[in-house]
């Protein structure tokens, strides 16, 4: 089984959400032979541009050697959430959405004929038979509530790239109440068994 561990906080050792998805990722492999990719969007810099909508929209038999390179760091993300059979996303909450880190790797991820597809029925995801857990972490905002454009836009995402078996674990509120919203989350995690026995 493999494990695909994404965190995406700029707080560092005083992130909530890394230290959630920390404890999960390991109780999901305290079962037994479990493959772990990090990837850790702190800091993370790249961003679609002009060239890189060109390359992405160009077959990729036609693309040229710019092209590729253009395309070569959205093609080991995809890669990474392909091999994987399990998604363990933190999702801190920056101003109701998620942060731009985030945001960027979304884009990154969401290529036509990659992660999905258009059809005569509507768009149709290609990654599928995953399992996706994201972390929520949020200092007033209620997870699915009105003002949540994190979760909410994280579980229509990966749904539209096929992965629809998504769990909102969350830690809300810790602004209102650090304790209850911690043990809330802490609680969810304690409950999910293991990958392997």
């Amino acid at each position: 089984m493999n494990i695909l561990h994404i965190d995406s906080s700029e707080r560092g050792a005083d992130s909530v959400s890394r230290k959630l998805t920390a404890a999960l990722v390991e109780k999901l492999a305290g079962g037994g032979s479990v493959t772990v990719t990090r990837r850790d969007l702190a800091g993370f810099s790249e961003r679609i541009d002009g060239a890189w909508i060109g390359a992405n929209y160009t077959p990729a038999d036609q693309r040229s050697d710019a092209q590729k390179a253009a395309l070569a760091l959205s093609d080991t993300l995809v890669g990474e959430v392909k091999a994987a059979d399990v998604l363990v996303i933190g999702v801190p909450v920056y101003n109701f959405s998620v942060p731009v880190t985030l945001k960027s790797w979304v884009d990154l991820m969401s290529r036509v004929g990659e992660t999905f597809r258009y059809t005569e029925a509507g768009p149709e995801g290609l990654v599928t038979g995953k399992k996706a857990y994201l972390i929520m972490a949020s200092g007033g905002t209620g997870a699915g509530s009105v003002a949540d454009f994190a979760s909410t836009y994280l579980t229509f995402v990966l749904g539209f790239w096929g992965i629809t078996d998504v769990e909102v674990i969350a830690a809300e509120k810790v602004n209102v109440d650090a304790e209850a919203a911690l043990k809330a989350a802490n609680d969810g995690i304690a409950a999910i068994a293991p990958l392997a026995a």
